[in-house]
């Protein structure tokens, strides 16, 4: 059985210390082996300011995200902007034509099959020209589907 050792007061004598050395020696000293604790992943700030408003929001008074930019109804096209995730959504009503989607794909768009949406990044650096681009892609996409299906140009409808 192992005891606890507790600091003995210091004595000049050399039968103490003589007697604490051999104890020390004779009897097993008990470790303490703590098993690894996991410690929690530090929360960046932007990650706890998320979660603190998480919880004092409803879903019903956020800020709509994504932003919607332009659409054009009578061709199914919609232009928006997720600042959340920072970037430029181009959303159809129905599946546009493989040249439509040639288009997106020269623009800078790769398909999002979990939101069922074309999208394309922004970047710090490029923001603005990234922005500027979207809306001229949109609008040539627009076009497109708008000769295909045999509609007249007319005024596209902002949001």
């Amino acid at each position: 059985m192992s005891r606890k050792r507790t600091p003995e007061p210091s004595n000049t004598s050399t039968d103490n210390q003589d007697s604490t050395a051999a104890t020390a020696t004779t009897e097993p000293v008990a470790t303490q082996t703590a098993e690894p604790v996991a410690v929690p992943p530090q929360e960046s700030f932007v990650e706890r300011i998320q979660r603190e408003r998480g919880r004092k929001r409803s879903p019903e008074s956020r800020i709509p995200d994504p932003f919607g930019i332009a659409s054009d109804y009578s061709a199914g096209v919609h232009l928006f902007e997720n600042r959340q995730e920072r970037l430029m959504v181009i959303k159809f009503d129905e599946k546009p034509s493989p040249a439509v989607l040639d288009r997106l794909k020269d623009s800078g768009f790769r398909w999002n099959p979990r939101d069922k949406v074309w999208v394309n990044p922004i970047r710090p650096e490029t923001a603005r020209s990234t922005r500027i681009e979207a809306e001229r892609a949109y609008q040539v996409v627009s076009g497109m589907i708008r000769q295909e299906k045999g509609i007249e140009s007319g005024q596209e409808i902002p949001f």
